[in-house]
């Protein structure tokens, strides 16, 4: 991703706040989620893996269904892109209400807002995670 020295890298939480059936829905959409991220070229995007998975789950991975944690380079304007594609994927999932992405301690919730206010609370987020990955 990057051509010069080592670029830092920025870790986030995402968790999806999601009205879907909890067993083949939220699973699906977690999938789908993954797949348009690494479109964008991110370094990495994992499940969120943790305890046990419930008796009734398909797959016996422990897993934290509709959580992800992604790693991408805080120099490349990439993050941005990232909050992007959370709120445009957002807009097009009737089963979803909201999404959570954590940095360190700072989260930013992305709901069903007017895109004015979404627009307005993301730029404050990515003035500040943009700033911090350039002092680092």
């Amino acid at each position: 991703m990057n051509g010069g020295g080592a670029a830092h890298l920025l870790t986030a939480r995402i968790v999806m706040d999601l009205t879907a059936d909890f067993y083949t829905d939220v699973g699906r959409l977690t999938r789908q989620l993954r797949a348009e991220l690494f479109e964008l070229g991110i370094d990495s995007v994992a499940l969120v893996r943790d305890g046990p998975a419930p008796d009734a789950a398909k797959s016996a991975d422990a897993v934290t269904v509709g959580a992800l944690v992604i790693a991408l380079s805080a120099s490349c304007g990439v993050f941005t892109t990232v909050i992007e594609t959370l709120r445009d994927w957002l807009d097009r999932q009737a089963a979803a209400r909201k999404i959570s992405v954590t940095i360190g301690g700072d989260t930013i919730e992305l709901e069903r807002a007017t895109a004015e206010q979404r627009g307005a609370l993301i730029e404050a987020f990515l003035v500040q995670h943009n700033a911090e990955g350039r002092r680092r």
